[in-house]
């Protein structure tokens, strides 16, 4: 599918989450209903490795850097398994271990970490976990980070529906002042018990999902990074060192090579980017386009940032789309969690 076409999809599947109606057609869900069936025939074939358990990660990280009075930055982990760290056994390799140790980092201050991700969770379980966000006696997140989209796929949940979900969460964190960065849907065309023809209808779906997604979560305020091509080329040219022993989630590595992709557009959201890489750069294909042609870009290529850039045009609302470099991020224990004050 071209970018053009997979832009008029992002568009169409965006329009309906917006105005209600509209759903995968028959032959879609027909086709990814055998995608799911094919994902927990591997998953129960594979059948090592698939234990729920998730390491706890939840804490302050960067101590070194608390000053008297200082508050921490806050960040909050929401979404599905990948969200929560699914597949790996020390607190240090989930990805909101890997965020909060790299903004710490960066920002020279401390951040608190708190994770409301769920294994299992689709869209619309994103509800319930900004409830728990925004519940909280505790002051609103300066940033979430979400992560969501493979389990509406394998469940077949419209892509309206799902988008009208994520987009519904965005909008609510973003009224309440925190900023948000989502991970849009992973490409399960790169599940490697996943044979083809399957694979790429998969791949399809994925790629469909994000650059709805995108358009949905640009629309309210928020950016997208685009995970589904990181979990593509990479994955699959490593598959045995990017997943986990159960081949459907990230391993210790693979959720590293993730944090990489999000943590640049964490700290350009809270405004800790260098200023010089926040300028589009022409040589990298950077640049201001129509939100949905940068949404079914950013599906093709993992690491591309899409954000909002300017008002609605006669094309509709403009983004700008980045390809950020990435940073290895550094390994870090939470240390003990601290109330808060």
């Amino acid at each position: 599918m071209t970018s053009m076409s997979r832009a008029r999809v992002a568009r169409r599947i965006a329009a309906g989450a917006a105005y209600g109606g509209g759903g995968i057609g028959l032959a879609g869900a027909a086709a990814v209903g055998l995608v799911l069936a094919e994902v927990q025939l591997a998953r129960r074939r594979v059948g090592n490795g698939t234990s729920g358990h998730v390491p706890n990660a939840d804490g302050l990280y960067g101590r070194a850097y608390a000053g008297p009075g200082e508050s921490p930055l806050r960040l909050t982990m929401l979404g599905d398994s990948t969200a929560a760290g699914q597949g790996v056994h020390r607190s240090g390799q989930t990805p909101g271990a890997l965020l909060a140790s790299g903004l710490a980092a960066l920002a020279e201050c401390p951040v608190r970490l708190r994770t409301v991700a769920t294994p299992g969770a689709r869209s619309d379980d994103l509800d319930r976990q900004v409830a728990l966000v925004l519940a909280d006696s505790d002051p609103v997140p300066d940033i979430c980070v979400i992560m969501v989209g493979a389990n509406d796929v394998t469940h077949r949940m419209p892509p309206t529906r799902s988008v009208r979900c994520l987009a519904s969460a965005v909008r609510r964190l973003r009224t309440a002042g925190a900023e948000v960065v989502v991970g849009t849907c992973p490409d399960l065309g790169t599940i490697e018990p996943v044979r083809q023809p399957l694979r790429w209808l998969a791949r399809r779906a994925s790629r469909q999902l994000a650059a709805a997604q995108t358009i949905g979560v640009v629309e309210q305020g928020g950016r997208t990074v685009s995970l589904g091509d990181l979990l593509g080329p990479e994955f699959a040219e490593n598959p045995r060192e990017l997943f986990g022993p159960d081949s459907y989630h990230p391993s210790a590595e693979g959720y590293a090579t993730a944090a990489m992709a999000v943590l640049p557009s964490v700290c350009a959201s809270l405004g800790l980017w260098p200023a010089e890489e926040e300028r589009p750069d022409a040589s990298r294909r950077e640049g201001f386009l129509p939100v949905a042609r940068a949404a079914a870009e950013a599906a093709s290529e993992a690491g591309t940032e899409v954000a909002a850039a300017m008002p609605t045009g006669s094309r509709g609302p403009w983004a700008l789309l980045k390809r950020r470099r990435r940073r290895r991020v550094p390994e870090q224990e939470p240390a003990p969690a601290t109330p808060s004050n």
